[in-house]
This record gives structure tokens, C-alpha cells and sequence, in this order.
């Protein structure tokens, strides 16, 4: 394992560097068996003002020990490795009080694990070839709390899950949520289909802080650990397929 790791290398995401001097770095830990993905990684997160790369690991069994010693925002972190994988880390870790975010690698189409992961807790994934940028704008979305997942890829996720037990899983969804409000039940639908906050403020004509409420709200009425739980919930549900018909 290692810790502290940077480098020269500068994206090409744009953000307000003003605003970037005034705030917090994001603290972030790296974890693939694979070094050279690994350097891969360092490099490119490395040239982010905004980002600081605190430690690095070759598995899963390695990260708790790191997320104690280093303090991350956000672990980036294969979910397939030898002997502990992202699967398994990510159950460990959203177990914890004051867990960080973690965003999956993850080659998605050939990948089991991913949406077991997802419903474990990550924040997301992202794919290993996904341009640098991007990765490095991924991380920033999951430390200010969005999930990492487009409308298309939510899509594509969600058709992944439907399977035998479909009709089980939308009569449990349905139940859960009939403890949230009308007004609830709207902003968690359109979590679902991969709506920023900002988004959802324009859509449901209410401020961005009130939506930010309400998505406090669901997580705390539904149990749920972030905004990737509030979607695949409102998918089993049917609650997307019903927002389609509805014109969105």
C-alpha cells in the first residue's frame, strides 16, 4: 500500500479554480490489483487541484485499514481483484459510521458484481476506459454527492436486473415506499432517472435546497445510503417504467 502519490498530469474538466483554492481537497484512495492501472490513476487524479490522492492499494482486504489510517472522501476501486474484492470492500465499508463514497471500475457489460455492488452502496461505477476527464469529474460528482450514473447507463443497469424475481421485487419496492409523501415519491422518480439536483429543482419547479431536503428525507424514511439506492429502488418499483408512459 501507498500513500500520497501525485503527479503533474492536468485534465481537461473544467471548474472554477477560485473556488477551488477556498475548499477542502478531495481525499482520495485508489484501489486495483493492477499497478500499472493503479499508476494509471495516480497520474491522471494526480494533476487535479481539487484532489489529492492520500494512499493506494493492491485489494480489498488492504482498505479498511487505509480508509482508517487515511481519511478519504471517496475511494476509486476495482470490483474485481484476487482475494478481497470491490463487492466485498464496498459491503465492509458502507457498514461503517462515516463511510466514504465509493465509485466502482468496472468493465459493466461482462461485470456480475456490479449491481450487487450498487445495491451494497457504492455511489457508482465507471469504466476502465472511460477518458481521463471524465474519471477525474466522476470523483468530484460522488465527494458533492451525485451519483456517477447517466441516464442511458441507469437505464441499461436497470435492464440488467430484471430477471425471475422481478414481480417479487416491485410488490417489497412498492411497500417501502409508501412511506414517503407525494412530493417525495417525485423527486425520488426523477433520482431515477439520473437527474442532478438542479434538474429536478427546474422540473418540479422547488429550489435546489428543498430538493436536497427531500433526497435527505428518502434516504432517512427508506434506509437507503445514497442516490444509486433511491434509483434502483424506484426501478423495481416500476416507477420509471411509469414516469416513461408519463412523457419523461
Amino acid at each position: 500500500m501507498v500513500e500520497g502519490r501525485s503527479s503533474p498530469y492536468r485534465t481537461s474538466t473544467p471548474y472554477n479554480r477560485d473556488y477551488v483554492r477556498h475548499m477542502t481537497a478531495i481525499r482520495l484512495l485508489l484501489v486495483d490489483d493492477d499497478p500499472l492501472v493503479r499508476a494509471g490513476l495516480s497520474f491522471m487524479m494526480g494533476g487535479a487541484d481539487d484532489i489529492e490522492i492520500v494512499g493506494e492499494a493492491a485489494d480489498g482486504g488492504e482498505v479498511e485499514t487505509l480508509v482508517d489510517r487515511t481519511r478519504p472522501d471517496v475511494v476509486l476501486m476495482d470490483i474485481r481483484m484476487p482475494s478481497v474484492d470491490g463487492l466485498t470492500a464496498t459491503e465492509r465499508l458502507r457498514g461503517r459510521k462515516d463511510a466514504p463514497q465509493v465509485v466502482l471500475l468496472t468493465t459493466f457489460h461482462a461485470d456480475e458484481l456490479v449491481l450487487r455492488a450498487l445495491r451494497a452502496g457504492a455511489a457508482g461505477f465507471v469504466l476502465k476506459d472511460t477518458p481521463p476527464a471524465d474519471i477525474v469529474d466522476a470523483v468530484r460528482r460522488v465527494a458533492a454527492g451525485d451519483p456517477v450514473l447517466s441516464p442511458t447507463v441507469t437505464r441499461q443497469l436497470m435492464d440488467h436486473a430484471a430477471g425471475a424475481a422481478a414481480d417479487t421485487r416491485r410488490a417489497r419496492a412498492r411497500e417501502r415506499l409508501t412511506a414517503l409523501n407525494d412530493r417525495e415519491r417525485e423527486v425520488a422518480v426523477a433520482v431515477g432517472r439520473g437527474l442532478a439536483n438542479a434538474e429536478i429543482a427546474a422540473e418540479l419547479f422547488m429550489s435546489v435546497a428543498t430538493v436536497k431536503t427531500h433526497v435527505s428525507r428518502v434516504l432517512a424514511k427508506l434506509d437507503l445510503n445514497n442516490r444509486v439506492q433511491i434509483a434502483l429502488l424506484a426501478y423495481d418499483a416500476g416507477l420509471l417504467e411509469e414516469a416513461e408512459d408519463d412523457g419523461h
